[in-house]
């Protein structure tokens, strides 16, 4: 078992132990299909998560990434954390985020640029390091390509004729996308308690969308319209997509960026690799003209993405951070999940 370093357990937050069924609801888009973009939209419409199959990304990049993931999070600790602090970029053990949020994981956030990958890279397997640059750099590269490819698809669905409209802001060359490798070690101490452990605390994604893919052990959560908590079942083959702050900003609300949070196993280990889709520092995020029908109103103002990350950094996990860049009070909301 790996052992995290101090902060102890008892300073991460404990969720009543409620056992959420796994969710039958989930939205599962065979990308294969012709009406694939269709489901798509609905998807991002009515829960702002769905999985793919079909995808086209290679098992091996997955399990490649993934192996080179299990070996250093294995490491000796003091070893890990050479990889680190975390300031904002490399190995951080516990601390999410400058602003107190806590959880029973361990990670690596990394820039998604070769060069920046390289660099790191030499800290993180300092053997071979080029093993773990070659699957990091793989893997991004696939992942990148099939989230460009869901989001052109998501502006077919939409009928925007510029169908790279969402798409072009990932392949710009200074798109601010990051790549992060979670790892939540077993804590067989829950297990004598009623309730759960906090291991990524609630909390949207503030980018455009990220693209998830995790290992056989459970824990990913979503909120509901309602309010309540379900499980997703986990699926090591396939990716989850989880729609950010900025798209739903960009679609005046109609696509919801949903919130969601992960519990840590008391038995198993969780490694997870998240790659998440941003544009460039200087871009301005606002609502598109061509989704807003004649008597719409604009729901948020226009921001910078450098101006929303920002705000969104100085915040805690849980915080409705949109709710700054709401245009009016009053104005006809989208249906969120705060």
């Amino acid at each position: 078992m790996v052992v995290l370093s101090k902060p102890a357990i008892d300073q991460i937050s404990l969720i009543q132990n409620h056992k959420p069924s796994f969710f039958s609801g989930l939205p599962t888009i065979d990308l294969s299909k012709p009406d694939s973009k269709n489901h798509l939209v609905k998807a991002c419409e009515e829960l702002g998560f769905f999985k793919v199959t079909n995808h086209g990304v290679p098992m091996d990049f997955m399990e490649r990434l993934e192996a080179e993931a299990v070996k250093f999070f294995s490491l000796p600790q003091p070893e890990k954390e050479q990889a680190g602090p975390a300031n904002p970029f490399g190995y951080c053990n516990k601390r999410i985020g400058p602003n107190g949020d806590l959880g029973w994981i361990e990670y690596l956030l990394l820039q998604t640029n070769a060069k920046s990958i390289s660099q790191i890279s030499l800290a993180i397997s300092r053997e071979n390091p080029e093993i773990f640059c070659s699957a990091v750099n793989d893997y991004i590269s696939a992942v990148k390509s099939l989230a460009c490819e869901v989001l052109e698809l998501l502006a077919e669905g939409l009928k925007i004729q510029t169908t790279n409209v969402f798409s072009k802001l990932l392949m710009d060359e200074e798109s601010d996308s990051v790549f992060r490798i979670n790892h939540y070690p077993p804590c067989p101490e829950i297990q004598a308690l009623d309730c759960n452990l906090t291991g990524f605390g609630e909390h949207t994604d503030p980018q455009i969308i990220s693209v998830l893919r995790s290992n056989k052990t459970s824990g990913l959560q979503i909120s509901l319209a309602d309010g309540s908590w379900v499980s997703v079942p986990p699926d090591p083959t396939s990716f989850f997509f989880i729609i950010g702050d900025s798209l739903q900003v960009m679609t005046n609300g109609r696509f919801r960026s949903v919130r969601h949070r992960v519990l840590a196993n008391s038995q198993k280990s969780r490694v997870s690799m998240i790659y998440f889709g941003a544009p460039a520092l200087r871009e301005r995020i606002g609502p598109m003209p061509v989704l807003m029908n004649g008597g719409d109103e604009s729901i948020y103002r226009d921001f910078t993405w450098s101006e929303y990350k920002k705000s969104a950094y100085k915040s805690r996990l849980a915080d409705n951070r949109l709710g700054l860049f709401e245009k009016r009070e009053g104005a006809h909301q989208p249906r969120l999940m705060y």
